[in-house]
């Protein structure tokens, strides 16, 4: 008998264990980064998410956007002024933003999933005010900070089979007010406000990294608070540790910051023995 076949019926017997963990977790699985540009990788992340689905699981999917936002603004001649290191969003910037994110990018998520077999539905965070947010800093214009969370709408979704795939875009608290929300804040407040099992950001980078360089493999919010004191983590890893930090006070029971490249990430993180990427949670 082919070895592969061998080797891929002894993975699935010893992903047993992890699947009858899962059965029935709320999974929420931030998608972004260079993998929403390429064909064959938004394929493979389509098919791990169906997969989870079937298995039992219920993924929510909140996605980004940011390549596809810069490269509209640039053919519409928008210029991006930037503050601190962030976009200032005026009005018409946010009406691109959300053109892109709930338009392009989302429907292509939604169509990467029901090409392989599963049933998905895109929104945004304004449908049913899933997502309500106010002025995060009053510089950076249209830069929302979720306030408010809804998430009913996704918990019909998933338990009438569906897959939630969610736009980072958020209502105001004012009358025809739109704020773009960061994807892994957006993913962050959602898992939190569903009280999520996981929540895996997928990012361009292996995960944590000490001050040798090396992954770390498992962290506690003490130690996460400690090494961005330090400067251990720094730069974009901040926002996304901090992010971590408060899902896990809102309720979300871990959270896995991985390598969207690598293939299957999400699945070798929930179904082997070893996992993938940082996991951040309390000490058992």
């Amino acid at each position: 008998m082919d070895r592969d076949w061998i080797n891929t019926a002894r993975t699935l017997s010893e992903a047993v264990p992890y699947l009858q963990r899962y059965a029935g977790a709320v999974v929420v699985v931030k998608f972004g980064g260079n993998a929403m540009g390429d064909a064959d990788a938004m394929a493979e992340f389509a098919r791990d998410i169906v997969l989870m689905k079937q298995v039992g699981l219920n993924p929510v999917v909140v996605h980004g956007g940011g390549p596809m936002i810069n490269q509209m603004l640039d053919k519409l001649g928008i210029k991006s002024e930037f503050v601190r290191g962030k976009r200032v969003t005026d009005k018409d910037t946010v009406e691109v933003v959300e053109m892109v994110l709930t338009g392009l990018v989302n429907k292509r998520i939604v169509q990467a999933i029901m090409d392989e077999g599963g049933r998905a539905v895109g929104l945004s965070g304004k449908d049913d005010d899933l997502m309500v947010a106010e002025a995060d800093d009053p510089e950076l214009g249209f830069v929302g900070r979720p306030v408010e969370m809804n998430v009913q709408v996704l918990r019909d979704l998933y338990n009438a089979g569906i897959i939630p795939v969610v736009a980072p875009v958020a209502t105001g608290m004012g009358a025809n007010e739109t704020f773009n929300v960061n994807g892994d804040t957006a993913a962050g407040a959602i898992a939190g406000a569903l009280k999520a099992d996981r929540l895996l950001l997928l990012t361009d980078v292996p995960g944590v990294k000490d001050a040798n360089g090396n992954v770390v493999t498992q962290l506690t919010p003490d130690q996460v608070r400690a090494m961005i004191a330090d400067g251990t983590i720094a730069g974009g890893m901040i926002p996304k540790t901090e992010t971590a930090l408060d899902a896990l006070e809102k309720g979300v029971r871990a959270v896995v910051i991985l390598d969207g490249r690598l293939p299957n990430a999400s699945l070798l993180e929930l179904f082997t023995e070893h996992g993938a990427g940082s996991i951040i949670r309390e000490p058992r």
